[in-house]
């Protein structure tokens, strides 16, 4: 029973990061209709935000803020110099240039700080478990949960009663109604990589945190993930996002856990084919997106 709690809390705790990662492409694809392969560099800026702030003894709630405020920043900066001027740009162009830019941050990473893994110390804290009484569970798994939980929470008190979060909205559903209405579409947007950077902020911290240290290619694993989670739950849409991510987090959790040692090696094989098999099933995602927009 003990084993089984473990990997359900493993589950929503892995299925929570890459529902934070895949909400983070939702809601960029929603309103501009680009897939950002750069999203796991924020994640990665973030990894490094908090790398140089605990280095310096900062503590680590202000740590994980000075992160967060980095992969949002730099969301803006790539929003602002690279994808503004390709907003006309069709899927191709836009998708090229997500690539082109993801690239290029790591390069950056590699040659200005180092290719090389970087250890990233985490208090003692944190690698310890909590008894439950019916089973132990470790401290990081339980804090994953509970920021995933208040992130979601906050987002969607965010997009349903603030004046940004409903211009956000309907930009979703229909932009050029929402540039008509006189609000600015350079705001929305901008806000929409604004969002973006705090969603992978907050994972990239449960990632380090999970690990114990960041390197130039932290993001690129995980982003993939959250793509598919993204085209699992319905390419475009937010409920979508969330649950797809939680699927496959289940699914690469329950694989890891019961697959025998001989065929493990072939997690993500079995994974990628319940993948295959749920969008054979349903094409458009487990919740499609009201725009039904697919690239």
């Amino acid at each position: 029973m003990e084993f089984f709690i473990q990997q359900l809390v493993n589950a929503i705790s892995l299925g929570g990061i890459y529902a934070l990662l895949a909400l983070g492409l939702a809601v960029v694809f929603s309103i501009v209709g680009l897939i950002n392969f750069a999203h796991g560099e924020l994640m990665t800026v973030a990894g490094y935000g908090l790398f140089f702030a605990i280095g310096v003894s900062l503590g680590l709630p202000l740590a994980i803020v000075l992160a967060i405020f980095g992969a949002v920043a730099m969301a803006l900066v790539i929003e602002r110099v690279a994808f503004r001027p390709m907003r006309r740009a069709d899927v191709t162009g836009l998708l090229l240039t997500s690539f082109a830019v993801s690239v290029i941050l790591r390069v950056l990473f590699q040659n200005g700080i180092s290719a090389r893994g970087m250890p990233v110390p985490m208090p003692s804290a944190l690698a310890g478990s909590i008894d439950l009484g019916f089973a132990h569970i470790g401290v990081i798994p339980l804090l994953s949960i509970a920021a995933t939980t208040v992130s979601l929470a906050a987002l969607l008190l965010f997009l349903k009663h603030t004046v940004v979060g409903t211009a956000m909205r309907a930009a979703a559903q229909d932009f050029a109604v929402v540039r008509l209405m006189g609000i600015p579409a350079n705001r929305v947007v901008a806000v929409a990589f604004a969002v973006s950077g705090v969603l992978a902020g907050v994972a990239a911290f449960l990632w380090v945190a999970q690990r114990g240290s960041v390197d130039p290619l932290m993001g690129f694993v995980p982003v993939l993930k959250a793509f598919i989670a993204s085209i699992i739950g319905g390419l475009g849409g937010l409920a979508g996002a969330v649950a797809g991510g939680f699927v496959l987090g289940t699914l690469e959790v329950a694989f890891q856990a019961f697959l025998p040692a001989s065929i493990l090696p072939y997690r993500d094989a079995f994974v990628l084919g319940i993948v295959i098999l749920i969008l054979v099933l349903r094409p458009e995602g487990l919740i499609p997106a009201q725009t039904g927009k697919r690239s």
